[in-house]
């Protein structure tokens, strides 16, 4: 099965989380990542959604989904992120 990382985002400082989005996909790749959904306009139908950006990256498995989070690559760039945004992040199995 797939592996999937589903991401929502506020950011506070845009000009410090373009270094993120600068070198996130390079390492996604490496990974066999594939941005599947990358901010772009939503509607919100039901409930509340209080974040602005919504992230979803495919992984050819969970392990490469977990692998990607967890690289030495990542963490310097996941810090910008932290550092710079209010986020939530799961990593979950899915569908082709």
């Amino acid at each position: 099965m797939k592996g999937y990382i589903i991401a929502q985002i506020n950011v506070k400082n845009d000009e410090n989380y373009k270094e993120y989005l600068k070198n996130v996909t390079t390492i996604a790749n490496k990974y066999g990542g594939e941005y599947i959904i990358r901010a772009g306009n939503f509607e919100i139908m039901e409930g509340k959604w209080e974040y602005k950006r919504n992230v979803v990256i495919k992984f050819p498995s969970i392990q490469k989904a977990r692998e990607f989070y967890d690289s030495v690559e990542y963490q310097p760039i996941k810090k910008i992120r932290i550092d710079n945004s209010d986020s939530n992040l799961i990593i979950i199995e899915g569908g082709n």
